[in-house]
């Protein structure tokens, strides 16, 4: 079995203007399906948890990103390895991987190409990859 890096603290919430964007945008973005909601039970109580997150999609392959680290959703995540994706109304099980090297390189870049500028420079204050976890998303049939 493959020994995990150490984990690294979280970001300090969100800045005030991307609160302020999320808080105004939300909704529109979750409708409209550039946000979606991940439900994973969480890791000590086995409680549906749910977060909003930013889908990204890489040569047809949805992933997860965390730009602000090792987050509760990430670590439940990783406790779990599955969970339910609304998105667009719809919800769908998946299977969660996490990936590392060249692939979570791609999707860093596609994250960047992808999002606002305001989110990047929250991103950036961990500049290293290895700070953003990132899972490889597969369905569940």
């Amino acid at each position: 079995m493959e020994k995990r890096p150490q984990a690294v603290a979280a970001v300090p919430l969100p800045s005030r203007s991307i609160a302020l964007i999320r808080r105004v945008a939300g909704p529109v973005w979750l409708r409209v399906g550039v946000t979606a909601v991940l439900e994973v039970p969480g890791r000590r109580t086995g409680k549906p948890c749910a977060v909003t997150v930013f889908p990204v999609e890489v040569e047809g392959t949805s992933y997860l990103l965390s730009q602000y680290g090792v987050t509760d959703w990430v670590r439940n995540l990783r406790a779990a390895g599955h969970g339910e994706l609304r998105r667009k109304g719809r919800t769908k099980a998946v299977t969660a991987i996490e990936v590392e090297g060249a692939e979570r390189d791609r999707v860093i870049a596609a994250f960047h190409a992808k999002t606002p500028r305001p989110f990047s420079r929250d991103f950036d204050e961990r500049p290293a990859a290895a700070d953003h976890p990132t899972f490889r998303l597969e369905p569940i049939t």
